[in-house]
C-alpha cells in the first residue's frame, strides 16, 4: 500500500495539528481507516517520507508508535 500524498496535502489543510507526523497518524486514520500501529509502521516503512519521519521521532518499530499514539492524544 502506499501513501496518497496528495489526498495527504488536502487533509492537512484542515488538520488543526502543526506537526506533520502527528497529521500523518490522523490522515492514517481518517483515509485508509487505519488504527494498528502495526499496520502503520509497515506502511510508514516502505514510504521514503514517512521512513524519515519515524527516524527524526526514533520509531523503529510498531510500539514506537503506539507510543508516540499515547503520548499525543
Amino acid at each position: 500500500m502506499e501513501i496518497n500524498w496528495t489526498e495527504f496535502k488536502e487533509f492537512k489543510q484542515y488538520s488543526v495539528r502543526n506537526d506533520n507526523f502527528e497529521t500523518l497518524l490522523d490522515f492514517m486514520k481518517s483515509y485508509y481507516n487505519m488504527m494498528s500501529p502495526m499496520d502503520m509502521y509497515d506502511v510508514f516503512s516502505e514510504d521514503a517520507t514517512a521512513k524519515l519521519m519515524l527516524e527524526k521521532r526514533k520509531i523503529k518499530d510498531a510500539a514506537g508508535i503506539e507510543d508516540y499514539l499515547f503520548k499525543v492524544r
